[in-house]
């Protein structure tokens, strides 16, 4: 395994480090103003960084193959870490934000050519945003299966009705499609009952309900997270993205990437608290001395630098896992950077937070929010437990 960055890497990195430094970071304040009152809709500031990401070939990163920058796992991973310093601004300037990353990355696998025509163009171009809509408030969604919206096929149309939750950036003005999961056949095998079907946000029936808050943020920034009533529904059976009960095998491979995607970006966060936290403590002075020379403080910055490069060294691993032998054969890994990352991250958020008091736990700093995001990814695309089960089912199955 060799983790060196090559040239095409280094290059990205060296261009995506210099629009941190020229663009992101200086935008920052400004954007968390804007977006404070501009409700659901997109800070303005956003498009003007949309256009200069895209004038410096910072674009559709994510995106391996024809459609997107053609870049593998191993090389975007670092570039996903870079963008995670500033969580709510450098992956929506790049295009490289979720649920639209996923969402592509579906209509590009499995989408039919209209689809992708119709929907992925504009995705790509960063004209529309995207939701997918799978959780439900009435079931454990942490078990796919479980599912229970309906999808039935009605001659030429599909009807769905249920109740959707928190799903991300639907409050978004410009989420104009919805990749939808339900059921098409609960008398199917538990793992071929459920079908991916696209919604279009004027169509009629579907009801955006309320804006979810997550720790008490509503994440406008983001595009919020929406409670969504689907009563109804009707789309042309040509919605249907693939087969007939193939929702659940494109939800797997829609959540792979994403989970590198999202480890990845928790680095990033994890190197920006340490840094806060670094310079924190050498500006504050109590009981005679710098916080920085407290010995609990230098103990959690020790922990926090190792921690970090194991973590780091997993993610990319994995990456490198994922490009050679496949999602399936990286299954493990996957796991185990999803338990692993946003829990030790939270841990680190945790530790800046402290050392800065009762600024850390305030808007003045990013770490309340970072943290917030973090302890959110603990149930994002599953929650640890069931990780943790599946993890173990595979580790007992060597030995039976």
């Amino acid at each position: 395994m060799d983790f060196a960055f090559d040239a095409v890497t280094e290059d990205l990195r060296e261009r995506l480090l210099r629009f941190m430094d020229e663009c992101v970071y200086p935008a920052e304040a400004a954007f968390e103003e804007q977006a404070a009152t501009s409700g659901w809709s997109p800070p303005p500031l956003l498009a003007d960084l949309k256009d200069e990401a895209r004038k410096r070939g910072l674009w559709n990163l994510f995106l391996p193959g024809d459609h997107g920058a053609g870049l593998t796992n191993l090389q975007y991973a670092p570039l996903a870490e870079i963008m995670g310093r500033s969580p709510n601004l450098a992956p929506a300037a790049t295009n490289c934000a979720a649920p639209d990353t996923g969402n592509m990355e579906v209509l590009s696998m499995f989408g039919s050519e209209w689809q992708r025509k119709e929907w992925l163009r504009p995705l790509l171009d960063g004209e529309i945003r995207s939701a997918f809509a799978m959780t439900e408030p009435d079931v454990a969604s942490s078990d796919a299966t479980n599912i229970a919206t309906s999808i039935v096929r009605d001659g030429n149309e599909y009807v769905i009705n249920g109740r959707k939750w928190f799903i991300s950036g639907a409050m978004n003005p410009d989420c104009k499609i919805f990749i939808v999961m339900g059921k098409t056949d609960p008398e199917a095998p538990a793992r071929r009952q459920q079908s991916m079907i696209l919604v279009p946000r004027d169509t009629p029936g579907m009801q955006i309900k309320r804006g979810m808050h997550v720790f008490g943020y509503s994440d406008s920034d983001h595009g919020g997270h929406a409670e969504i009533l689907f009563e109804d529904v009707r789309v042309p059976a040509d919605n249907l993205i693939g087969e007939q009960g193939g929702g659940f095998a494109i939800a797997q491979a829609r959540l792979g990437p994403g989970r590198i995607h999202h480890c990845m970006r928790l680095i990033g966060m994890a190197e920006r608290a340490i840094e806060l936290m670094c310079r924190r403590a050498l500006s504050r002075t109590t009981f005679g001395k710098p916080v920085a020379q407290q010995g609990v403080v230098q103990d959690w910055i020790a922990e926090s630098r190792i921690r970090i490069e194991q973590l780091r060294l997993l993610v990319l691993k994995t990456a490198w896992l994922m490009d050679t032998v496949g999602n399936q054969g990286a299954h493990t890994e996957i796991q185990a950077i999803k338990i692993s990352t946003p829990i030790t991250v939270e841990w680190i958020l945790d530790k800046a937070i402290q050392v800065h008091g009762a600024g850390g736990v305030s808007q003045d700093f990013p770490l309340a929010a970072l943290w917030a995001g973090a302890r959110s990814l603990r149930l994002a695309d599953g929650p640890d437990e069931v990780h943790k089960r599946s993890l173990a089912h595979r580790e007992l199955k060597k030995y039976m």
